[in-house]
């Protein structure tokens, strides 16, 4: 793997030019001023403090963006994991935050290991639309706080909401006021100024504002100049109680990281055309997470919305992510007085209309407006699970019952009884005396689930001469099934009916002459398709005639 990581940098800078260089540059800085905001509120939601969130951001963008799977892949803290960390956040402190990032890499490490990210094409789509929903929601209850300026106490957001009742609900209305003014800004920011993102406009705007006015409000607070953070992870800090107390939350942000980055990969190689390299891809995910708490910072992933704007500028390679991080390193080394000075509740409208954003709306519309019932059903429960249980519990839920809806919708055996359809066989040199054949088709799999349906087969073939039962459509067949295929068929001979086999997959011919099926119907019953056996069953006529 590190031969072809070296092979593919070779590849990935042939030809790199003066003019690709000031390109990657150029995109590097836009995603920059995406990232800042995004870093800064991120850290705070998480509870660990923007400090965290730029940590995070900056090593995210040297670490997993050298390693990564593919040039374009740019990653940072990102909006699914708060959630997670907020909660550890609430029992284990900022330290826990730290051991379950340290956690979550070496679990992403491991699954890069056993080619375990292949296994997130089996997650439904309506799954992963309906956790991040569920993740939007709990963002933006997790910013009440902070953008109405009120204090509220509790490890939840349930018990949070539920405190007001008892502590009261007492709105800071400047905090309000910059929240909504953040919010407006981004929501109506012109697009022919999207070289500002609105994000960062918006932090500016109520920085500037509030500089003048000084509002009464809950600052960011300091940031301090140097990369390495006084809450940082230690060695000391990894007990054996700690690791098994935050496993859980780590296989969460482990999952939830390997999810994103993999299907921010599947997205953005399709805009540049580039493959993805999953198992490299998960191991810059796993060192970068591993690396990153010992400087302080935040769980980190690749985010689709910085990785597309880094391609939409124009960016070449992965020197958009390291130029991104040395962005965010000189603002955090020579701006944090003025990034100190940012009112939480402009952060927090930052990430509410995140929240808003988060979900996929494209998708959303798709299922509930086309109806798609199962579909419906599987974005509801993800979603209500992920607000009201853990993430991981809710991504189970969402895979099993993705997985009981999708066998309960295939494993259904239809029997269709149909006459000889004499415009059908037109042309084909087949007699048109066929009255008392009746041609049977099955279609869907016939396992243990099926295998009472299959009873039904001696009834339908009742009073006929012959049945030809057409197995085009059954690719599959195990043992209960075979058995009770036997038993019929052996049943509807002895009453007298000749039984003709066509368009019998391969897979179940050989589970036919295992069981004796085919000894017990005649290798000369089975056909290709159901015109073979009509001319079959003339020939047999003819000759009885003749004889």
């Amino acid at each position: 793997m590190v031969k072809q990581y070296f092979q593919d940098l070779r590849l990935e800078f042939r030809d790199y030019s003066v003019k690709k260089l000031s390109g990657d540059i150029l995109a590097g800085l836009t995603v920059t001023a995406v990232a800042l905001p995004l870093a800064l509120a991120f850290g705070v939601s998480s509870g660990a403090g923007a400090p965290s969130g730029i940590i995070s951001a900056i090593l995210a963008g040297l670490v997993m963006g050298g390693l990564a799977g593919a040039s374009y892949q740019v990653s940072g803290p990102t909006g699914t994991m708060i959630a997670i960390l907020a909660s550890v956040n609430a029992v284990y402190g900022a330290e826990g935050i730290l051991i379950t990032g340290f956690l979550s890499g070496i679990l992403l490490l491991i699954a890069a290991v056993v080619h375990f990210g292949k296994l997130v094409v089996f997650i439904p789509g309506p799954v992963i639309t309906g956790f991040t929903s569920g993740i939007a929601v709990i963002i933006a209850l997790g910013q009440i706080d902070n953008f109405f300026g009120t204090v509220s106490t509790g490890k939840t957001n349930v018990d949070k909401l539920l405190s007001y009742l008892e502590l009261g609900f007492h709105p800071n209305v400047y905090a309000v006021i910059i929240g909504i003014m953040v919010m407006a800004i981004m929501v109506f920011w012109p697009k022919k100024w999207s070289r500002m993102p609105s994000s960062l406009a918006g932090l500016i705007t109520a920085l500037v504002i509030n500089s003048i006015v000084d509002f009464p409000v809950k600052l960011v607070g300091e940031i301090p100049s140097t990369v390495f953070l006084d809450n940082r992870l230690l060695l000391s800090s990894l007990s054996i109680g700690r690791i098994f107390a935050l496993i859980s939350p780590a296989l969460s942000i482990a999952m939830l990281c390997m999810i994103e980055s993999l299907l921010c990969g599947a997205s953005a190689g399709k805009i540049k055309n580039q493959p993805l390299n999953a198992d490299r891809e998960l191991i810059a995910q796993g060192i970068g997470n591993i690396v990153i708490p010992f400087f302080g910072g935040i769980p980190a992933s690749a985010v689709l919305a910085r990785t597309s704007v880094g391609l939409k500028s124009g960016g070449q390679t992965r020197l958009v992510s390291i130029v991104q991080s040395m962005g965010l390193l000189f603002s955090m080394l020579f701006l944090g007085k003025f990034i100190s000075k940012i009112p939480m509740s402009a952060l927090a409208g930052v990430l509410m209309v995140t929240a808003w954003r988060m979900n996929e709306w494209k998708e959303i519309k798709f299922i509930f407006g086309r109806k798609f019932g199962i579909a419906i059903l599987e974005f509801t429960i993800t979603m209500v699970a992920t607000v009201m249980f853990d993430l991981t519990i809710a991504i189970l839920i969402g895979v099993f019952l993705g997985m009981m809806m999708f066998i309960v919708k295939n494993t259904e055996l239809k029997i269709d009884v149909s006459p000889v359809d004499l415009k059908r066989i037109k042309g084909h040199e087949v007699s048109a005396d066929h009255m008392n054949t009746k041609i049977i088709y099955l279609t869907g799999p016939l396992f243990f689930v099926t295998r009472e349906k299959l009873k039904n087969l001696a009834d339908h073939a009742a009073s006929s001469e012959n049945v030809i039962i057409s197995m085009r459509a059954v690719t599959t067949i195990d043992e209960s099934a075979v058995s009770e295929f036997k038993d019929v068929v052996g049943k509807i001979i002895n009453g007298g009916t000749s039984v003709l086999l066509c368009g019998v997959q391969p897979s179940v011919r050989e589970m036919f002459d295992r069981s004796g099926i085919t000894e017990l119907i005649g290798n000369e019953m089975m056909f290709w398709d159901a015109i073979e056996a009509l001319k079959y069953l003339d020939i047999i006529q003819t000759e009885e005639i003749g004889g």
